[in-house]
């Protein structure tokens, strides 16, 4: 029973992040996350108590694929710091051409819950940045950057910038441009 049970909670929430990403949060129903996982209202607010849990769990889904695909390319890239880093924004920049990209995940929900800063949602997005800047501090620390706090802040933001120029303007070079910087930066 509680393999099942677990097993019904992640078809609930993988069903809710593809609608989620690729609709939106609040463009997305009830109804049609549990269309979409093929369950009952019951059985979606049996493991979720509101619609608000289910964006959390989304988020919180999100963060170690992501934090994963980050370190692999960093990881599988050869050269320097500076050179790794720009892998990262060459790798957000060749995705972004796929017709089902829809910019940061994190970034779109922060958007869609602006007017609800303690959301749950918010906070588990705004966890995944930092374990991202965190991360980054740690991979030029071990490089030996003069300042990897700094250095990690910057990138991050940069990022972030490149996700969402990307998104409204519709091209992966925004993000190349980005890449650029960030590299030039962490060159000095």
């Amino acid at each position: 029973m509680p393999r099942q049970r677990t097993d019904t909670k992640q078809r609930i929430v993988n069903a809710a992040s593809r609608l989620f990403y690729a609709q939106g949060i609040r463009a997305v129903s009830v109804d049609a996350v549990v269309a979409k996982a093929g369950i009952t209202k019951k059985t979606l607010y049996y493991h979720f108590r509101s619609k608000d849990d289910l964006v959390a769990e989304y988020v919180g889904s999100r963060d170690q694929p992501n934090m994963a695909a980050f370190r692999k390319r960093f990881e599988e890239t050869q050269g320097d710091v500076a050179n790794k880093v720009f892998a990262i924004f060459e790798k957000v920049a060749a995705d972004s051409t796929h017709p089902k990209w829809r910019g940061c995940g994190f970034l779109r929900t922060a958007g869609e819950l602006a007017n609800k800063p303690g959301h749950p949602a918010i906070k588990a997005g705004a966890a995944h940045k930092k374990r991202f800047e965190a991360w980054l501090e740690e991979m030029f620390r071990d490089a030996g950057l003069a300042d990897p706090a700094v250095s990690a802040r910057r990138t991050s933001i940069l990022l972030d910038g490149a996700f969402a120029s990307s998104l409204m303007h519709r091209d992966p070079a925004y993000i190349l441009e980005a890449g650029h910087t960030a590299r030039e930066l962490l060159a000095r």
